[in-house]
């Protein structure tokens, strides 16, 4: 297995998470707001926005080609 296909894999798996992250973002803000009925509480905000843009923002990162 050559270097290249070591990293290519190792950005796969990174760009993966990263949107597992985000989609866990949206995820949690869907079910806390169905469950509690509050569609705006700051805190459910505060979570949500940092998962989902720290998944958005890292995907893009490691889905860009060299």
């Amino acid at each position: 297995m050559a270097v290249n296909d070591q990293t290519e894999s190792g950005r796969n798996i990174l760009s993966l998470f990263y949107a597992l992250l985000a989609g866990s973002g949206l995820a949690f803000y869907f079910s806390w707001s169905f469950l509690y009925g509050t569609w705006t509480d700051i805190g459910v905000y505060a979570v949500s926005v940092v998962l989902i843009a720290f998944g958005i923002v890292g995907y893009l990162l490691y889905s860009i080609e060299e």
